[in-house]
């Protein structure tokens, strides 16, 4: 099944992809990967949610802002190429966790972006991933995420 007939079939919308916060393109490609800047969870939530995790937020709670992220790194990524019917694989996610300094479950929440990311292209999710623990982040926001796929064409 293809990416976009599997977000049909999960019942999801994609929100319309986030504008950078900076002097920064949303995606860069070179050759046959595309690079996405780095994504918080920006939309999905009464309002964007500003504190860490460990303080402010539950690893729970961080999951589900993992899981919104994807889902603008994924509006992003569309709105790049066309469709998430072009997407050959998800390379690398690299998270940033805003997180207290005795947090110790940042893979936990980066398995909120990760799952989502399977769920959506299967196999071809699966991917390579980091993820640190961070003093502060842009904006306060509880996490970023910044990410890589291959595009076919």
């Amino acid at each position: 099944m293809s990416a976009e007939a599997r977000l049909r079939t999960l019942g999801l919308v994609l929100p319309a992809a986030s504008e950078p916060q900076g002097s920064y393109a949303n995606c860069v490609r070179t050759g046959n990967l595309l690079y996405v800047s780095g994504k918080g969870p920006v939309t999905g939530f009464p309002e964007v949610p500003r504190g860490k995790l460990g303080r402010e937020y539950t690893v729970e709670q961080g999951y589900a802002f993992a899981r919104a992220t994807g889902m603008d790194i994924l509006s992003a990524v569309r709105l790049a190429v066309g469709s998430l019917d072009k997407v050959s694989r998800v390379v690398k996610l690299q998270g940033f966790i805003n997180a207290t300094e005795a947090f110790e479950h940042h893979p936990k929440v980066l398995d909120g972006c990760s799952d989502f990311m399977v769920e959506v292209f299967g196999e071809k999710g699966i991917h390579a991933r980091s993820v640190f623990g961070a003093a502060s982040v842009r904006g306060n926001l509880p996490l970023i995420i910044d990410s890589i796929f291959e595009i076919a064409d």
